[in-house]
């Protein structure tokens, strides 16, 4: 909850709408700063004809492993691929469950039940969003093959808890990292900690490409060279399948654009921060301490902040006042998966995960991009501000 609320003069109340090109994610701003060195990135690539993995995928997987910690990276087709390749990695398959949370976009749980296993949901912490830690091992059972735990909006979920219960019970760990890259666990990097990390480039995210690629991170030889394997048809040697593998590969001109965006993700990570910590100073300022619960995390994380949301009564409402005001928010997610139609073949009912539910009815996510200005976020904060006081 927001504390030590001020006068709420100190955030004028604006009555007319803002400048229509407010975005949610200005990716354009992101580029203009950057524009010549993706420009000589991507034509690097197109003098050189090579296109599907080779030497930049290579460089960009030794920069990922260094930049989170891990040992290996293997660059994959998207963050959906990544999960699917790591479960295919452990030979996850019909029968087996993996443990995971139902707040959270759709591949977690998809990548788990396309390979015919049964995801086993867990319900979320209220306050991070993040999967409760209180409740894994209860989950746990005699077919459950792995811990699916997502770091997400970039707060890192309670790992210490997750490793410990992982060992206990001899379950591999898949981070789902799709919105955490460059996010810290007591000081060690988000995707080095459990049996892989599985990252996401879509390019909404916070180091994201020209399209879809992902990547996936771990510490063991024997199950990287497995992932390179399945990532390619199941071959090493051409027309020679070993396993069953998929088309996952990254892009060439995808990963030299990611190489060159790597190199600023740490200050627009911290620029990310400093956006936190100024929506809630603002927060603060305002009279909207009984009405808005911001984000929250422990002091033995490093948020970084891929989505900034609030939690409010009334979400639907407040959200069409904002579009009306031309503040642009987005709700993530409207659902959660235990409800949604593909997964109904699991039999969950309303109320069986509450908190989760409670989320998915209140959460709204404001703009937090590095680019956003201190007026901007004035102007958000202050929109909302207008919408609570005419409650009256």
């Amino acid at each position: 909850m927001a504390t030590n609320c001020l006068a709420q003069t100190e955030i004028p109340v604006r009555n007319e709408p803002i400048r229509s090109d407010f975005q949610f994610l200005d990716l354009k701003a992101q580029f203009a700063g950057i524009r010549e060195e993706i420009l000589e990135a991507v034509t690097r690539v197109l003098d050189s004809q090579h296109f599907i993995l080779g030497p930049e995928v290579q460089a960009l997987e030794a920069e990922i492993a260094d930049y989170v910690g891990a040992k290996f990276a293997v660059g994959c087709a998207s963050g959906s691929d990544a999960l699917l390749l790591a479960l295919m990695a452990l030979d996850i398959g019909p029968g087996d469950e993996v443990i995971t949370t139902p707040f959270t976009f759709g591949a977690t749980a998809g990548s788990i039940a396309r390979l015919g296993a049964r995801p086993v949901f867990v319900d979320i912490d209220p306050e991070t969003f993040n999967i409760d830690r209180n409740q894994i091992e209860a989950a746990i059972g005699d077919k459950t093959r792995a811990i699916m735990p997502v770091h997400l909006f970039g707060l890192p979920a309670e790992m210490d808890t997750i490793l410990e219960l992982a060992n206990k019970h001899n379950l591999p760990v898949i981070e789902d990292a799709a919105q955490a890259i460059g996010a810290l666990w007591k000081g060690q990097g988000i995707g080095s900690l459990g049996t892989f990390g599985c990252f996401s480039f879509f390019p909404s995210k916070n180091l994201g490409c020209a399209g879809d690629g992902g990547m996936i991170t771990t510490n063991d030889p024997e199950l990287a060279q497995k992932l390179k394997t399945l990532r390619v048809h199941g071959t090493r040697k051409k027309y020679s399948y070993e396993l069953l593998g998929i088309n996952s590969r990254l892009d060439a001109l995808q990963a030299a654009i990611l190489r060159v965006k790597l190199r600023y993700l740490g200050d627009w990570a911290e620029a990310r921060r400093q956006n936190a910590k100024r929506y809630e100073e603002l927060f603060s300022e305002s009279l909207l301490a009984d009405v808005v619960r911001l984000p929250t995390a422990p002091d033995t994380s490093f948020h970084v902040f891929n989505q900034y949301s609030i939690q409010v009564g009334r979400r639907d409402e407040l959200q069409r006042h904002l579009r009306e005001r031309n503040v642009p928010t987005e709700i993530y997610y409207p659902s959660p998966l235990h409800l949604q139609p593909a997964l109904s073949n699991l039999g969950h009912q309303p109320g069986d995960f509450p908190n989760a539910e409670a989320a998915c009815a209140h959460v709204l996510a404001l703009p937090i991009y590095p680019e956003i200005t201190e007026e901007q976020q004035r102007t958000v904060v202050s929109a909302i501000s207008e919408f609570h006081g005419h409650e009256g």
